[in-house]
């Protein structure tokens, strides 16, 4: 952003790392930061992802409980609610004016932004959990 606002002409510059991935596998590396193994099946609004494999170890690592999560178990599912008319079907972000005119190039590659959003997210959560044990009311910010 420093180095955009430094530009005498302004300009538009996409911030990006030029490579795509899909709704699925952000969805399976991201369980699989919280040592869970996902699989999908089914099709447009009845496709979901149901738990594979577990690793208790990692999930006793990170604090969290195993015994809640059952294989088969549903553990994310399409909601139709947030179709968008108009997708499209290839979100690319093409970098190399940044690149070029400012030398920026990304710090983060994707495994290692998920990693640390779902660090950042679980810190939350156990906050939120000790609150309500301590019984402050939490509100939901995650819908």
């Amino acid at each position: 952003m420093y180095l955009i606002l430094q530009q005498d002409q302004p300009e538009d510059y996409v911030i990006a790392t030029g490579i795509t991935t899909t709704v699925r596998d952000f969805v399976k590396m991201t369980f699989a930061e919280l040592g869970i193994e996902v699989e999908f099946s089914g099709k447009d609004e009845q496709e979901k992802g149901v738990i594979i494999g577990v690793d208790e170890t990692l999930i006793a690592e990170l604090g969290l409980n195993a015994a809640q999560l059952k294989q088969g178990q549903t553990v994310v599912k399409v909601d139709p609610r947030y179709f968008r008319p108009t997708e499209v079907d290839l979100l690319l972000g093409d970098p190399t004016k940044a690149n070029t005119k400012l030398g920026w190039k990304p710090k983060y590659d994707l495994a290692a932004l998920v990693k640390e959003m779902v660090l950042s997210d679980l810190h939350l959560m156990k906050k939120d959990e000790y609150l309500k044990a301590g019984g402050f009311n939490i509100l939901n910010y995650f819908e």
